[in-house]
């Protein structure tokens, strides 16, 4: 083994029963795990977020399998790449079976014409494709190829399953078994909850804290919670602020709000905030929460939101988080109604799809001289010059007579 390789390369698992986590997939009862153990597999895109074990699971299959394994990057690879991958295990001579496993990690950076250019051959079945992305497939990946694949998706690993990948770590020979290190059961749980699901972080952690620490007066590198911290700088970002998880976290911030949970909206605006999201973004959201969801039953919080939008213009980041703060509690605890959004939405489908009619003329715009003789105009009523500044006249064409578009709920005063 190299050991100027990371830690976590030197201690990557060799075999599912060396593979630690992702039990929903990977249980012993389960179809991947058959698949790979019978290596009857057929095309794959491992989804997740870093750290989770992609890569390893690709490296336990190049270790089971009878096929040739070829392994591309797609930040480095191109159409010539995957043309030579095809040449190869077409090459009877070098590889019998006709066929490869093609793993192609972070796929979703492959453009339309490099992923097509894989198309046939994983129809064909000279190619096994196994795709590894922390983007959404479904978004990002050739529409084609998602259907001949199968979808797996990896979850972050639990902090017990970490805890086990750093205690094998620490006395594996090809890890840092080689070291006399001390650390506490506590000292590797701080780390495992620092990485929050990410192995790798957790594992680079726990080898800059090894090698960056001077030995005792005894000869023993003693690992505090103190050093461990520092090696770890900050609890990592649970998500990418351009993944999918973007998507997710900004979800749920909108729903929280909508329900009414300023405690929810706070948290999910610090998951943002802490992914480095951009905070007039953020504010937008929040303008549009205003409006949508707080509605009629308090205009108010379209003002306050508004006014937050300009203010974080203005202000910038650290201070915007108070601002950002503010107008999200307030949306959360303000009553909602969403009549106005019903309203103008089903007034859009009638516009777009029935026969409407025409604007009554008296309603109409005299605006020039001499268009009073076509009826512009003609007939209208004033409604200040009655009493309570009201009128009954007809606005809505005749077609449309009776329909209610704005229906007031009990929340708005």
């Amino acid at each position: 083994m190299d050991m100027s390789k990371p830690l976590a390369y030197r201690v990557r698992p060799k075999t599912l029963e060396e593979f630690v986590g992702q039990e929903h997939i990977l249980g012993k009862d389960k179809l991947l795990y058959r698949t790979i153990k019978a290596d009857r597999l057929s095309s794959i895109i491992l989804w997740g977020p870093t750290g989770c074990g992609k890569t390893s699971l690709a490296k336990v299959i190049s270790e089971t399998t009878k096929y040739k394994f070829t392994k591309l990057n797609a930040v480095t690879s191109g159409v010539s790449d995957i043309k030579k991958a095809i040449e190869d295990a077409d090459n009877q001579i070098l590889n019998p079976s006709g066929k490869c496993i093609l793993f192609i990690d972070e796929i979703h950076r492959f453009n339309k014409l490099q992923q097509d250019a894989l198309l046939p051959f994983v129809e064909d079945g000279t190619v096994i494709l196994i795709g590894a992305t922390t983007e959404n497939p479904y978004f990002e990946v050739n529409k084609a190829l998602i259907s001949r694949s199968m979808i797996i998706k990896l979850e972050p690993l639990d902090k017990k399953d970490i805890v086990k990948i750093l205690k094998n770590a620490i006395t594996n020979k090809n890890g840092l078994g080689n070291y006399n290190i001390s650390i506490s059961d506590e000292t590797i749980e701080t780390i495992a909850d620092i990485a929050n699901g990410d192995v790798r972080t957790a594992l680079n952690g726990i080898e800059i804290a090894v090698l960056t620490t001077r030995m005792n007066s005894d000869g023993i590198i003693e690992i505090t919670n103190e050093i461990a911290a520092q090696s770890m700088q900050k609890r990592k970002a649970v998500f990418d602020k351009s993944g999918d998880s973007h998507y997710d976290n900004i979800s749920a911030f909108i729903k929280s709000m909508r329900g009414s949970d300023p405690n929810a909206s706070l948290f999910y605006l610090a998951r943002a905030l802490n992914a480095g999201e951009d905070p007039v973004f953020l504010a937008r959201r929040i303008v549009i929460s205003a409006a949508e969801d707080v509605g009629m039953a308090n205009p108010n919080a379209l003002v306050v939101a508004t006014s937050a939008m300009e203010a974080v213009s203005m202000i910038g980041m650290p201070e915007a988080r108070i601002i950002l703060a503010e107008a999200a509690v307030y949306n959360a605890t303000s009553k909602k109604s969403n009549a106005a959004y019903l309203g103008i939405d089903k007034a859009l489908s009638d516009v777009e799809s029935k026969n409407t009619g025409t604007i009554p003329m008296h309603i109409r715009n005299s605006v020039a001289k001499g268009m009073e003789q076509f009826g512009y105009g003609e007939g209208y009523k004033y409604p200040h010059d009655y009493p309570g500044h009201f009128v009954e006249q007809q606005y809505l064409p005749d077609e449309m007579l009776g329909t209610k578009y704005y229906i007031k709920d009990d929340t708005v005063e």
